[in-house]
């Protein structure tokens, strides 16, 4: 008996399993083919807040690479491989932790508060070099004087001379003699320290309305009453001569102070230029990172909200 022929609708049923079949390898083919692309890691926009930790360095003026701040300990600590700028302030041990900061213009003066935690303004370059940095990327931030802490003013810069002369004798009340001389008692003979040339002073004459004090140093003696050396060039009978030992090499390696000087709400300044020729230097009263570029090597450690 001859074997018998499938029904057309049998087949039928066949070709119907076979597309739909190859249909779905097709759709699982595509699928492996073709997997959901993994979004990329979170960066910086302006209006979060966010955790760095930073490395601020001169990039410009006589302090050029050396390190004005940072918040991270261990190059604080480390003086030979981090050079710090003259005005470095070293903070407690505790101190040295990741600087919060919202990245934006207009932070309220209070900065704002996230978990307990403020998060405060910076100067305007820092926080734009901050926006698309993602978290645990390093980036150096560049930021020129206008976005940062603004031109050096000029009007806290002022010319002194290298040579000084002060009086041999002065004349004080004896309030004002206390007040200068701490300790010291206003009797006729008594020798004593200068507070401000280190030389030996000694009290000439003494009665119940005033003290008179002579300096006595010593010429080729050299003392440094303002944070560099200065030599005792002649004595006379009326004035003592003072020669500064500021030479061009000095500028952007001397902090100075000047008692009772205060310029531009400041009593420091640095030496900005010597020039031997004309006899002078130059006291720059500005905070050392006025009128400067500055680069920043920040690490953003964590953003906490947008």
């Amino acid at each position: 008996m001859p074997a018998s022929s499938p029904s057309f609708g049998f087949l039928a049923v066949i070709v119907v399993v076979v597309i739909v079949a190859a249909g779905v390898g097709a759709g699982l083919l595509y699928l492996h083919n073709h997997p959901s692309l993994p979004s990329g890691p979170a960066t910086v926009a302006v209006g979060d807040n966010v955790t760095v930790n930073y490395v601020g360095v001169f990039g410009s003026g006589p302090q050029d690479g050396k390190i004005f701040d940072t918040s991270i300990k261990a190059i604080a600590t480390d003086n030979a491989s981090y050079p710090k700028s003259l005005e470095y302030t070293p903070r407690n041990s505790s101190g040295y932790t990741p600087l919060p900061v919202h990245v934006g213009p207009n932070t309220p003066s209070g900065g704002y508060n996230v978990s307990g935690t403020t998060y405060g303004s910076v100067v305007p370059g820092f926080w734009k070099g901050l926006v698309g940095l993602p978290v645990n990327v390093t980036r150096a931030i560049t930021v020129i004087p206008s976005q940062g802490y603004g031109a050096l003013n000029t009007s806290c810069l002022g010319t002194l001379p290298l040579t000084q002369k002060v009086p041999t004798l002065i004349t004080y009340t004896r309030s004002a003699f206390s007040s200068n001389y701490t300790g010291v008692t206003a009797a006729a003979g008594v020798t004593f320290k200068d507070p401000t040339y280190s030389w030996t002073d000694v009290v000439l004459s003494a009665n119940a309305s005033s003290v008179v004090v002579e300096r006595a140093p010593t010429v080729g003696t050299t003392t440094s009453p303002y944070g560099w050396p200065i030599l005792v060039a002649n004595v006379t009978s009326g004035t003592i001569t003072l020669q500064s030992q500021l030479t061009p090499a000095s500028v952007g390696s001397v902090l100075g102070s000047i008692p009772g000087a205060t310029v531009c709400s400041s009593t420091k300044f640095l030496v900005w230029s010597v020039n031997l020729n004309a006899g002078t230097f130059v006291a720059n009263y500005n905070k050392e990172v006025v009128g400067e570029t500055l680069i920043f090597d920040v690490t953003v450690v964590a953003i906490a909200s947008s």
